[in-house]
């Protein structure tokens, strides 16, 4: 099930196949425009690729937080994996040339914001779960 995959892992494939040259336009990369709108002032905005991985992986993040609120072994899991998924972007980011972008780098600080997060929501769930004072 889906809902067992950090969710973040989606934006590091995603980012690999384009980087890599696997899809995708191959002249542009991310700097390909997506959608371009014209606006009330009369300028011209346009969206690219790599602006739209952002937005993706911004709404993967909040699902991802409502997701640490969750209690159990499978919490336990997540965050384990969330770790993994950090740990790959990190190395990626320090090693590989084509991941040395700050939209990477950005995907790469949405990864440690879920884990810093979860680990957080977990510790203070964990605390007022917890019962002190003999009162039961």
């Amino acid at each position: 099930m889906i809902w067992k995959v950090p969710l973040l892992s989606l934006p590091l494939i995603i980012y690999n196949l384009v980087a890599f040259d696997i899809v995708g336009d191959k002249a542009h990369g991310w700097a390909a425009p997506f959608m371009s709108l014209n606006m009330a002032s009369g300028a011209v905005w346009t969206m690219s690729v790599g602006d739209l991985l952002i937005v993706f992986a911004l709404a993967l993040l909040f699902v991802e937080i409502i997701k640490s609120t969750r209690i159990g072994n499978a919490s336990i899991a997540d965050h384990m994996l969330s770790t993994f998924v950090f740990i790959a972007y990190l190395v990626e980011f320090l090693l590989v040339p084509a991941a040395a972008t700050s939209l990477f780098f950005s995907c790469m600080a949405m990864s440690l914001i879920d884990l810093v997060a979860g680990f957080s929501v977990s510790i203070r769930s964990a605390a007022r779960d917890v019962n002190f004072g003999g009162h039961g």
